[in-house]
């Protein structure tokens, strides 16, 4: 069981290139503002993301070929909830989706990873929904995750405590909150924010801290162990998101990295929902 000792660590990332489509991609179809995405302002964002998953983090970065049939492909950590050698792939509310998975599938059995699918076909199950702490899961019961689909995360991962979180609206749990270290929760300020992390607090036996933003997109963050190296956080750039920043500066142990994601946002995105990302060095 792999739990907080190697929370963080990471050695691969699985992601897959930005499609042209995204670009014609009809604007005000619920999944985002109703606002146009700029295609070449995405794929440079998409280039900066990879870029810092390579060079800055040390991760072998595996690219997935766009697939134009799927402007939303690219929002790949809705495939999977992965933890240690365990990679349940997962059942996206969009029977759309689903024709995305395959790749993805065969990408973490290539990397020789336990496999677990989601066979009830009354599950739905986002991986932005997931929350991993490092010591339990929080799974937002939410538009694109049932309580069938938290069952499933449960039956996988069984070492583990799993909690569910409602969540409202069209957004996922991971919208608005995630991990910077393996003992605080970045969350934003909305009403929905705080009520979520109050549910989580009631349904924890373990205390965590708790770092506050102004935004609820900034909330959505990436926590890397960098090895002797110290502890990396990948987070939502100042430009978009000013008032943000000087949460983040309090956390002086960290490495902060920040890194844009308007475009992808648009399609409901977030900075985590870019990438898989992988331990094949786990503690044994």
């Amino acid at each position: 069981m792999a739990g907080p000792s190697s929370f963080g660590r990471y050695t691969h990332a699985i992601v897959r290139s930005v499609p042209d489509s995204l670009g014609a991609r009809p604007a005000g179809d619920g999944a985002g503002p109703a606002e146009p995405v700029d295609l070449a302002k995405a794929h440079r964002q998409y280039g900066v993301y990879t870029g810092i998953l390579r060079q800055k983090l040390g991760l072998q970065v595996i690219e997935l070929v766009a697939d134009e049939g799927l402007p939303c492909s690219v929002l790949v950590e809705d495939a999977a909830v992965i933890q240690g050698d365990t990679a349940l792939v997962t059942r996206p509310w969009e029977p759309t989706r689903r024709g995305e998975i395959s790749s993805i599938k065969k990408v973490l059995e290539e990397l020789k990873m336990r496999v677990v699918e989601v066979t009830d076909d009354g599950a739905t199950l986002d991986g932005s929904d997931v929350l991993f702490t490092g010591r339990e899961f929080f799974v937002g019961i939410s538009k694109w995750t049932n309580h069938r689909g938290a069952e499933a995360v449960a039956d996988a991962f069984r070492d583990f405590a799993v909690s569910t979180v409602p969540v409202a609206g069209s957004s996922h749990l991971k919208s608005f909150c995630s991990m910077a270290g393996p003992d605080t929760v970045v969350i934003g300020s909305s009403e929905a924010a705080k009520k979520a992390m109050r549910t989580m607090e009631q349904l924890t036996d373990h205390h965590y801290d708790t770092l506050t933003v102004p935004d609820d997109p900034a909330g959505n963050c990436i926590y890397v162990r960098l090895g002797p190296k110290g502890s990396a956080l990948l987070h939502r750039s100042p430009e978009e998101f000013p008032n943000s920043l000087q949460p983040f500066q309090k956390l002086s142990d960290l490495t902060l990295i920040p890194a844009a994601c308007s475009e992808i946002a648009k399609l409901g995105g977030a900075l985590s929902s870019c990438s898989l990302l992988i331990n094949k060095k786990l503690d044994r």
